[in-house]
């Protein structure tokens, strides 16, 4: 029985993706649940498994872009029992291969022995060589069997090996001239589509022309799109790391043992960002045509590199968790991530979002909205610096922080308030939530 292999279905608003990898080659079995393709849309990537065991027949090649819906392979099961006899006959046949091995080891011997007998006799030629004859072979490093003797019986003479010295002295510069020359011919042979396709050839190693992936595009059309209908303004501040960076050093191994995971950065600002926006509810809110929605709930995105490109998982109800589940979602979310097996609800909704550049050493960035969001906090990388502190000049751990929003629903009194409120929650940890 043929089954077919459709593109199955993703998500209300992927209609279709690309076959980015074939796990099984066409001609191989597969066994039912083992993984067949991975599936790459504009938001996902998921790998999809065999409905049945059988032997796989593809119909698109890797990178193709491919309809939700659309029959790409076929499994023939039918296959599944002639594969299953094949693999059960060797298993058969096992005790009569070994009664026939003692035979088969005694054939190497006797063919080594008639080879051994069947040498010609231009191999024992060497040990009929006269002194001087074999003197002038060894430093000339000739091919005795190769010269012709014009001796008793067929022996080399000293004339022979001389005059064999002699032609191949005159022979290697015929051979370099005839070689030369054929280059040549070939050369002027050589039709114009082929002088055309090497030249072709060296100007493509120069660039790589390849499609973007459904993932890069959606990346692109967002960005345009945030571009194009926001009014992005971007405010920036500072913070002290110090608090944090000593709360982190004390508090690290009995929460690592309580808890199972390390206390990072982020769960902080998501922190800090829950009681900045309740402080100041407007960056909560997004703008919908002429309606402005202000979201009463706390669903924070926190933006993820791969190597596919940047997504934006999205932690919920971020003001209800406590550090640890703040933790353990986000180091989930990166790792599926990473992976590509996010699925489409992890990266639906969002109210604000958080991204880090300082992982990656930016020190100073104005990050970009992610529609329909009016606010994204930008962080980035801790660097010690000079600052007065009470009059005197200390070096301290610090940090840039940015806040792009939506000037159309956002002053920008209440954006300043907002990063404000960020930055004294950072710098005095004591005013947000703590239980650990």
């Amino acid at each position: 029985m043929i089954i077919e292999v459709k593109v199955p279905s993703v998500g209300e608003s992927v209609t279709s993706g690309v076959v980015s990898a074939w796990h099984k080659k066409s001609g191989e079995f597969v066994n039912e649940g083992e993984p067949l393709f991975a599936l790459e849309t504009d938001k996902v990537s998921t790998d999809v498994v065999a409905q049945k065991s059988g032997v796989l027949e593809t119909k698109v090649p890797e990178g193709q872009e491919v309809k939700i819906g659309e029959v790409i392979a076929v499994i023939d099961d039918s296959e599944r029992t002639s594969k299953q006899d094949k693999e059960e006959k060797p298993k058969k046949k096992e005790p009569e291969a070994k009664k026939k091995e003692p035979e088969s080891q005694k054939k190497p011997e006797a063919v080594a022995a008639s080879v051994d007998g069947g040498r010609p006799e231009s191999t024992t030629q060497a040990t009929t060589l006269s002194p001087g004859v074999r003197r002038i072979v060894e430093e000339e490093k000739l091919e005795p069997e190769k010269i012709t003797g014009t001796g008793q019986g067929g022996r080399l003479t000293k004339a022979d090996v001389l005059k064999a010295v002699e032609n191949r002295g005159k022979a290697k510069p015929e051979v370099a001239v005839a070689k030369t020359e054929e280059k040549i011919k070939a050369r002027e042979v050589q039709p114009p589509s082929d002088v055309s396709a090497e030249a072709s050839a060296k100007a493509e190693a120069r660039f790589i022309r390849k499609k973007m992936s459904p993932l890069r595009r959606k990346i692109a059309q967002q960005l345009v799109m945030a571009q194009h209908t926001a009014a992005i303004l971007t405010t920036f501040n500072e913070c002290d790391m110090s608090t944090v960076q000593e709360l982190r050093r004390c508090k690290q191994d009995e929460f690592t043992k309580k808890h199972g995971i390390k206390l990072g950065l982020m769960s902080f600002f998501v922190k800090a960002a829950v009681e900045a926006l309740k402080a100041v509810p407007v960056v909560n809110g997004r703008i919908d045509g002429d309606d402005f929605i202000q979201n009463n709930f706390y669903d924070i995105g926190v933006a993820v590199g791969t190597e596919r490109g940047l997504v934006v998982p999205v932690v919920r109800d971020a003001d209800k968790k406590s550090f640890a589940d703040l933790e353990r979602d986000i180091a989930g979310y990166a790792g599926r991530a990473r992976d590509g097996k996010l699925k489409l609800e992890d990266l639906q909704g969002g109210t604000f979002t958080i991204t880090n550049g300082g992982v990656y050493g930016s020190l100073f960035a104005t990050p970009i909205l992610n529609p329909p969001q009016s606010g994204i906090l930008g962080m980035h990388k801790i660097m010690p610096r000079p600052m007065v502190m009470d009059g005197k000049v200390e070096v301290r751990p610090m940090m840039y922080l940015a806040l792009s929003y939506d000037h159309r629903a956002i002053d920008g009194k209440e954006a300043v308030t907002f990063l404000i409120k960020v930055k004294e929650c950072i710098e005095e940890p004591k005013e947000l939530p703590l239980d650990f």
